[in-house]
């Protein structure tokens, strides 16, 4: 482990960050501040901007292999601010915990990463390859308009990314104890199965749209979708919202309403997923529309050059053996991974993030800077 130092220039950078109130979509100048503090390395901005959402493409050098850092800059709501025992913007240091809306996801992960960038160029000025980073300001929210349109605009130039670190926080109870090598699926959808609405002493008039899904639904919580394999867990099927009745006691109602989604392993396609629900619907009978929405599909970066940088590095700075895991939710990992990319996801503790009083200590950050310096190393030299 490295000593931490709390002006340190990763935690001075983060604190800069963490001090603009960037809401999704909001940037509030952070990638300007990227821009400008990474222009004197070498390295060339391209605002690539879409509707209300800022990205930022910084590359140096031209030639491959390409290490391409990806992160966000837009935070989640702060939620009662009262509630903090520091401002969520203020980026207050105590005992040695950095405290801030955004201090692990994932602020304190790009101030890491841009240190590690500049360590590296100042120790090595002729190393191989070329290095990027992706930033955007909407990871946190719809997501459509941010990563997954950069990767659109490099796809349509040719510019490939051979190796993709992203900064989430994936690390339990020590940094670089896991890292996330692949993340599941995410599809969901919108159900609505019609019925009659009348009066409950006429059932005979009606037809009740609870009474007629009810067995459709035993039917799809009782599934095994899959089994999984040896990197993904088995897919899940989870219902998030139902809603059916006008709140009277003596009406029969007349439509059902739900919202599900799947987490779904490498396994079993969206395709799949899709028919095999609406077979089951089928065969009950029902009166029914469906909207799917398929968030992303699941992608695995099996061991190989990325994962072994990391591995190693992360014995040499913590002195321990990660864990690689597809757990947990999306990434915008998943918008770059089809495109060829080894994308693997390494940053601080998750304990804190999108709760009151995020926070990270400053040795977690200096510690991921060391980590991400050494993953330089191990690739581009």
């Amino acid at each position: 482990m490295t000593d931490s130092n709390q002006s340190s220039p990763t935690i001075l950078l983060a604190q800069d960050l963490i001090r603009r109130p960037s809401v999704t979509p909001e940037d509030k100048g952070c990638q300007a501040l990227l821009s400008e503090r990474l222009a004197s390395l070498g390295f060339k901005a391209e605002q690539l901007d879409f509707g209300e959402v800022k990205n930022l493409w910084l590359r140096k050098g031209m030639e491959g292999p390409l290490l391409t850092f990806a992160g966000h800059t837009d935070v989640v709501p702060t939620g009662p601010e009262a509630q903090w025992t520091h401002p969520p913007f203020e980026a207050a240091i105590q005992d040695g915990t950095l405290y801030g809306r955004g201090s692990a996801d994932m602020k304190g992960s790009i101030a890491a990463m841009v240190t590690a960038c500049e360590r590296f160029l100042k120790n090595h000025p002729d190393h191989g390859g070329s290095i990027a980073f992706l930033i955007t300001s909407d990871e946190e929210g719809p997501a459509v308009d941010g990563t997954v349109k950069v990767v659109e605009v490099l796809e349509r130039r040719g510019e490939k990314i051979d190796w993709c670190l992203v900064g989430e926080p994936t690390s339990t109870e020590k940094v670089g104890d896991v890292i996330k090598n692949g993340r599941r699926g995410s599809l969901g959808a919108r159900l609505i199965v019609r019925g009659k609405q009348g009066h409950v002493a006429y059932p005979h008039l009606a037809i009740n749209p609870i009474h007629q899904f009810a067995p459709a639904l035993a039917e799809l919580i009782s599934q095994e979708w899959d089994q999984g394999n040896e990197f993904f867990p088995p897919t899940t099927f989870q219902i998030s919202n139902i809603n059916s009745g006008t709140g009277a006691t003596n009406v029969i109602p007349g439509e059902l309403e739900m919202l599900f989604n799947f987490r779904f392993s490498t396994e079993v396609t969206d395709t799949e997923l899709r028919q095999h629900v609406e077979t089951i619907l089928n065969q009950h009978d029902l009166d029914y529309t469906i909207e799917w929405a398929l968030s992303g599909n699941p992608f695995l970066t099996p061991e190989g050059e990325l994962v072994d940088a990391m591995v190693s590095s992360i014995k040499s700075v913590m002195g321990i053996q990660t864990k690689l895991s597809t757990t947990g939710g999306t990434s915008d990992g998943r918008f770059i991974a089809p495109t060829g990319a080894q994308v693997v996801e390494l940053g601080p503790l998750n304990a804190t993030i999108h709760q009151v009083n995020e926070r990270v200590t400053t040795q977690e950050l200096d510690d991921l800077s060391a980590i991400y310096e050494g993953i330089l190393e191990q690739l581009l030299l």
